[in-house]
């Protein structure tokens, strides 16, 4: 898989500017890519582009090479699925909302799907269990339950590639490791772009793409990223240092314990 989207200059022509450009990267098949960045910076934007919920204006986005605006909206919802923070369920049994992502599904593959999200004994818990009506966008259930039901969902659905976006940013801690765990089943052996919020959850992502203003700014492994002292290492710094940042500069970060982390190259001062 290829998305690439290539963009003129913010304002040429007298035109708006682009939300994202020079964007242009490739997934492997079975690899894990994650797009981190600040908010607003484009993350979600670039990963809307595949399932085609947003096209291209220029540029392309390519599925096994094939450019996804010349594909039929159901042959790509055939192949991608995705998990996102706002989980839509419908008012409905949980069983129906599975039986979603494939309407003849058995019990067995139901059970199967829910046991491999970590939701099988919530559901079972349930007076009712899968017959259980969620209420309406699935209110009758806890931020976590509900999005382990979507993966759930996905897993019986088992699409070739998977969007994850800021999936277990808004959940507890608590919350988090049964969703997490739940994700590590999901993108298992599958061509996965996760947008992140917590920098935990993708530490071993095969690359990762740091996003600014719309645009690439860095790529490569958790290890590259951190000793390049860029967007990526100033991100992970804000989230896990804690109480233990003493000082924030213009080109980085200094702790209580005496080390310093660059996050730009400072500056020479000019030669007399």
């Amino acid at each position: 898989m290829d998305p690439s989207v290539d963009a003129a200059e913010p304002g040429e022509d007298g035109a708006r500017p682009w939300a994202v450009q020079d964007v242009s990267f490739t997934v492997e098949p079975g690899q894990l890519a994650a797009i981190v960045g600040p908010s607003g910076s484009g993350k979600t934007t670039i990963s809307y582009l595949v399932p085609r919920l947003y096209d291209a204006d220029r540029g392309a986005v390519l599925l096994d090479g094939h450019d996804v605006r010349e594909l039929t909206q159901e042959s790509v919802a055939g192949v991608v699925g995705m998990v996102t923070q706002d989980t839509y369920l419908l008012h409905a049994t949980v069983g129906d909302n599975l039986r979603y992502a494939k309407q003849d599904a058995t019990q067995e593959e139901l059970e199967a799907a829910a046991r491999a999200a970590n939701i099988h004994d919530r559901i079972m818990s349930f007076e009712q269990g899968y017959d259980t009506v969620v209420g309406e966008r699935g209110y009758r259930l806890s931020g976590g339950e509900k999005q382990r039901l979507a993966i759930a969902r996905v897993l019986l659905k088992d699409p070739r590639v998977l969007i994850l976006d800021e999936a277990t940013s808004a959940l507890d801690t608590t919350s988090e490791r049964l969703v997490q765990q739940a994700l590590e089943a999901a993108t298992h052996r599958r061509t996965t772009i996760a947008i992140a919020h917590r920098l935990s959850t993708i530490l071993g992502a095969d690359v990762i793409l740091a996003v600014d203003a719309g645009r690439i700014v860095e790529r490569g492994t958790h290890a590259e990223l951190l000793a390049r002292g860029g967007l990526y290492a100033r991100l992970y710094t804000e989230q896990f240092a804690g109480g233990q940042v003493e000082a924030r500069c213009s080109d980085g970060v200094r702790f209580r314990d005496g080390k310093t982390l660059r996050t730009r190259q400072p500056v020479a001062p000019p030669a007399a």
